[in-house]
């Protein structure tokens, strides 16, 4: 599957802004980035395992509702960040 990744978190990429990547689920594909790239998964998911609240992740189009959502090796997985500030 590709992982479109957003550019606040392409430094742990080394820059690039899509990766190939298989996984069942959403969780099971965050672990992978993080043993990949270190620290990239708790950018992405709290203490509590949830997603955070700036972090909304797209399989093709649909927003994943939780890290149990279901892939498929042809999906489209977009990670995407909220901009916040003052």
């Amino acid at each position: 599957m590709r992982v479109i990744i957003p550019s606040a978190l392409r430094s742990y990429t080394g820059g690039q802004s899509e990766i190939e990547a298989s996984a069942a689920t959403i969780d099971e594909l965050l672990r992978e980035l993080d043993r990949r790239y270190p620290g990239f998964r708790f950018r992405i998911v709290d203490e509590q395992d949830s997603i955070r609240p700036h972090v909304k992740i797209t399989i093709n189009t649909e927003i994943a509702g939780s890290l149990d959502a279901p892939l498929r090796s042809d999906d489209d997985v977009a990670i995407i960040m909220a901009f916040s500030g003052g």
